[in-house]
């Protein structure tokens, strides 16, 4: 039966839906603001358990998603991102239960003090209220942030990229799931149905109120979007360059152990090094054999003059490549001729994101963590390790760069503000 066009029902717009999203959203604030840890935390586990229960519908939806990119020529980097297979949905499965098994911050008294009149003084975490998450090929993130918002007693927008969408549906019921065995609302994690760009530009004009802070997680032109359109504040990084410096005083076998970790573990993450710096002061075995293990490990290496002069497949580096996130087996390399210009490069050059020096010095250690202007700086160790996860945090939503309320990982305790709750007993104040 063919129904008249006048009447036939019309389909709901983007901003329909996100309109309903987000007063679903804010609604729901209100029973997780008073949801125990038990309850928060029955729900993640149950979540988890869903996870492992539904691992072969979670990769066949996978496959859909890096079939999709690969037939789309998207770099390796990016399928190796976008793949899930087992281990990696047990691991996500396990994250879930590590943030449960985390201190439940909400209600944490932060200080506590009595004023001469008798007044009683506590500051106390609270949640944020509404978390829009907006993420592309990462299909973790879709479990990682919407555990994190509700462990923090937030509720979460999650807003996934096309290319993992199939992924994060599969993900997002397991998430589902978890909140009814809880009794917690369906509407404290929700996925974004449409892949519509519109709806990242709703959720950047904050949903008519609804949304409290976005956090995006994804390449720069995601996040130059977001910083540039956000009406509603933003926990973000542009990008991660960054740096590992090997000094003059570095054990050159932890340099090369180091810098092979932190180059090629995982060359598609923020957290992997772009560029290697080495002091020219350093024995003149440091570079050449640098250079090598890079070379020999299958990374392409641009290098200043005197790394081309170590090998002869090192291409000669541009003034761009200081300045770019390869996200693939790919790195720079410049001597300089002290810590001070490590540092200086790494300042000029870096985004604030992680930076690491190598040395048996502890003075030159020290002044490079101190000056170095970094969410993160380490001293012989990896920057891969910039993650929530090996901060102990069980998860994190990214590493925010900016010096406001949250930097570097942003787990369960950056998930959260504060407020003053005040005892009395009839005071008023005096005119």
């Amino acid at each position: 039966m063919n129904i008249p066009e006048r009447v036939r029902p019309m389909a709901e717009s983007t901003a329909d839906i996100m309109c309903t999203i987000g007063k679903r959203a804010r609604a729901a604030t209100h029973d997780l603001a008073l949801a125990t840890t038990d309850t928060k935390n029955t729900a993640l586990k149950a979540a988890a358990e869903a996870l492992r229960n539904a691992t072969s519908d979670i990769l066949a939806a996978n496959e859909k998603d890096v079939a999709a990119a690969r037939e789309a020529g998207r770099p390796a980097s990016f399928v190796d991102r976008l793949m899930l297979d087992e281990g990696r949905v047990t691991g996500i499965a396990n994250g879930l239960e590590e943030i449960a098994a985390l201190p439940d911050p909400v209600g944490t008294v932060l200080a506590e003090w009595t004023r001469p009149n008798g007044l009683a003084f506590q500051r106390v975490r609270v949640p944020l209220g509404v978390i829009g998450i907006i993420y592309e090929s990462r299909p973790n993130v879709t479990a990682d942030a919407g555990a994190l918002a509700l462990k923090a007693g937030n509720a979460a927008i999650l807003r996934g990229g096309s290319e993992s969408h199939h992924s994060a549906q599969a993900i997002h019921a397991c998430l589902l799931e978890g909140l009814r065995v809880a009794k917690l609302p369906d509407a404290a994690i929700q996925l974004v149905p449409t892949t519509d760009r519109e709806a990242v530009g709703l959720m950047l004009a904050g949903l008519d109120g609804a949304i409290d802070v976005i956090v995006p997680r994804g390449g720069k032109s995601l996040v130059e979007r977001v910083q540039k359109e956000a009406r509603v504040p933003v926990f973000a990084h542009l990008e991660g360059i960054c740096h590992t410096y090997v000094d003059r005083d570095a054990d050159l076998d932890m340099a090369v152990d180091i810098t092979l970790n932190a180059k090629m573990r995982r060359t598609g993450i923020c957290g992997a090094t772009e560029t290697l710096l080495v002091d020219k002061s350093a024995p003149t075995d440091f570079l050449p054999t640098l250079v090598k293990a890079l070379l020999d490990a299958g990374c392409e290496v641009r290098g200043d003059t005197a790394s081309q002069e170590t090998d002869a497949r090192v291409k000669p580096a541009t003034e761009a490549d200081w300045t770019t996130e390869y996200l693939d087996a790919i790195i720079s390399v410049k001597t300089v001729v002290d810590v001070g210009a490590a540092i200086a490069h790494v300042n000029q050059y870096g985004t604030h994101h992680t930076d690491s020096i190598i040395t048996g010095n502890n003075q030159t250690a020290e002044r490079f963590l101190n000056a170095v202007d970094s969410a993160i700086v380490l001293h012989n160790a990896s920057t891969q390790f910039a993650d929530g996860g090996e901060f102990g945090f069980g998860a994190e939503i990214g590493i925010a760069t900016g010096k406001l309320h949250a930097r570097g990982p942003v787990g369960v305790e950056q998930l959260t503000t504060f407020k003053y709750i005040v005892h009395g007993s009839g005071q008023t104040r005096p005119k």
